[in-house]
């Protein structure tokens, strides 16, 4: 029990939040620091209306004032902005944040992965809270600078891993902390295949710049280059200069009871252990990363395989040792079975983004791709789930006592075989629970408790994420040096670590 009291401590202060040093009495004090009383309504923002963009828009004007839009290409969410029509919209973001920034208290940021950072220290040196998707940053260097600024500037922030706010994420966790399945030394997370592009051996040709979009402003940071619609509204993400695929469009969410419940910090290694059709442009059709963590406190070393787009049919297909006849994820929400209420779905806080992959059932229909009509979907049928076969978005936990597995954004969770889920209590509850991870910002945003992925919770995790997206482009096992921020045996590696930028776009606290 001492061992569940000290990680308790560790995470449920994390969860919970800390009373600010003034108090939550002293109005005034918080208002001192940028908050704003419980009854008063944000000033909020949003940057990137498009796609989850509008998901979180409209999340945030559920309780708040919306004042303000920008986007770089209006005709991105034309429909779904006519609710907003009267208020002003702006196309870079910087021109917003002069003109309107005495309006704004906080804004929201859901844009391409590689302009993360530059946007949204824009936002906090301005001293405005910021709710940033996932997966926080495309590089380690950005996602640590990120951490030192919400310190630096005292804002509330919150990074949109939704499934960090789900009732079986937490689960998850206590289970484990309960000691149930032991010492866990494994853990395997996996994602299924990706609409974006893949393994492409040549960059698309130049088109021209269709007049709803402002190319130089979604560049942003970026090196100039031609312009493809190749590349929006949806592709950028395979690039290894936009985004970061799989690893930041699925394995931020599967990877999350992961790296809660093991308290995951920086890995002394990351490698590329296979990889199938690899390419210096975009992500390859598939691969397996592994990544290595020292013992934490009394948790031992652990290995963590990242299987990127895993299918029943590949070679190396990862089979959960004596579970041949299981079947390995479990359902969403599954823990109404046991008597826990999921809050209606609420509490992860979570809305499907319209034109978003639904997944095929059995693998049998086709894939429908969010880059709109005409536009190539790829990644093939994700297929069924197999007995025994870590298939689909969801992640296993190994321990010397048992096994647990949980799927999805964390949104379900059991153990493994059916047999010992079946007749098994659930731990008591330590960590608090979530109103909603929308919901839970906004609270932070007023003076209440820290959000529950704020970036001191969410910057070390987006930095090993982001050390597996380099291992796709580097070959042999990489050493790393946290606190130098560097590959220790590896210059073509730490040369990704921080991105390059155009000049005059460089980042600094």
């Amino acid at each position: 029990m001492n061992l569940i009291s000290r990680r308790y401590f560790f995470y449920g202060s994390l969860l919970s939040g800390a009373v600010p040093a003034a108090g939550f009495g002293s109005i005034a004090s918080l208002r001192s620091l940028g908050y704003k009383p419980f009854y008063n309504k944000l000033n909020v923002a949003a940057i990137g209306c498009g796609g989850q963009g509008a998901v979180i828009l409209n999340q945030a004007a559920a309780t708040e004032n919306i004042v303000a839009l920008c986007d770089v290409d209006l005709a991105r969410d034309e429909a779904g902005l006519k609710r907003f029509e009267k208020l002003p919209v702006f196309r870079d973001y910087r021109q917003m944040l002069d003109k309107e920034g005495k309006n704004i208290d906080a804004l929201t940021i859901a844009i391409p992965d590689f302009m993360h950072a530059t946007v949204a220290l824009a936002c906090m040196q301005r001293g405005k809270h910021v709710y940033l998707e996932k997966p926080l940053t495309r590089t380690v260097w950005e996602a640590r600078l990120l951490a030192e600024a919400a310190v630096k500037y005292k804002v509330a922030t919150q990074m949109g891993n939704q499934g960090y706010s789900h009732e079986s994420h937490r689960v998850a966790a206590e289970i484990l902390w309960s000691g149930e399945i032991g010492d866990v030394t494994e853990a395997h997370v996996s994602v299924t295949p990706g609409t974006h592009p893949t393994g492409l051996q040549a960059p698309p040709l130049e088109e021209s710049v269709p007049s709803t979009l402002d190319w130089q402003a979604w560049l942003g940071a970026m090196p100039m280059r031609p312009y493809s619609s190749y590349y929006v509204p949806y592709n950028w993400r395979g690039f290894y200069d936009f985004g970061t695929g799989q690893i930041g469009n699925w394995a931020t969410h599967t990877a999350g009871p992961v790296h809660h419940a093991l308290m995951l910090g920086s890995p002394t290694s990351v490698e590329c252990v296979s990889q199938s059709n690899p390419s210096k442009l975009t992500f390859p059709d598939r691969a397996t990363i592994r990544l290595d963590f020292p013992s934490r406190g009394s948790m031992p070393a652990v290995k963590v395989f990242y299987h990127d787009s895993s299918r029943a049919t590949d070679p190396d297909v990862y089979r959960v040792p004596g579970m041949e006849g299981e079947t390995i994820l479990p359902p969403p929400n599954n823990l109404t079975d046991k008597g826990r209420p999921m809050g209606g779905g609420r509490g992860g806080g979570f809305t499907m983004p319209s034109g978003a992959p639904r997944r095929a059932a059995g693998g049998s229909a086709p894939r429908m791709g969010p880059g709109g009509p005409g536009v190539k979907v790829f990644g093939g049928d994700r297929g069924g789930p197999e007995k025994g076969l870590l298939v689909g978005n969801g992640a296993v936990f190994i321990g010397t006592k048992g096994i647990m597995a949980t799927c999805d954004r964390g949104e379900g969770v059991w153990l493994l075989p059916s047999a010992r889920w079946a007749e098994y209590k659930l731990p008591p509850q330590l960590l608090t629970r979530s109103p909603g991870h929308m919901t839970d910002w906004v609270r932070a945003c007023k003076g209440g408790d820290p959000a529950c992925s704020n970036f001191g919770i969410s910057g070390p995790y987006a930095e090993w994420l982001a050390m597996a997206a380099i291992a796709f482009r580097v070959p042999g096992k990489l050493d790393w040096d946290g606190k130098l921020m560097r590959f220790s045996n590896s210059v073509e590696a730490t040369k990704l670590v921080r991105p390059v930028f155009r000049p005059g776009w460089e980042l600094k606290l």
